[in-house]
């Protein structure tokens, strides 16, 4: 393939890659983008509800915690 180059060991076994990113940057996001999911497969799992309860308290706490002086 175009742009795709394998690093071979003396005995001519495949051991990495050279990717053209400039061709392939597309594949290669893609890859990269899976080989994080199953990285991270077997982390505990947050709900949406969740996620989006936390980010409202913080958000809340964020605005109660600034002040503003008032001009007299």
């Amino acid at each position: 393939m175009d742009g795709i180059d394998y690093v071979t060991d003396a005995r001519g076994r495949k051991k990495a890659v050279q990717i053209d990113l400039r061709k392939h940057g597309d594949l290669w996001e893609d890859f990269h983008d899976a080989m994080v999911v199953h990285s991270r497969k077997n982390e505990p799992r947050v709900s949406l509800e969740t996620v989006m309860e936390r980010h409202r308290k913080r958000a809340g706490a964020g605005r109660a915690r600034r002040t503003r002086k008032v001009r007299k």
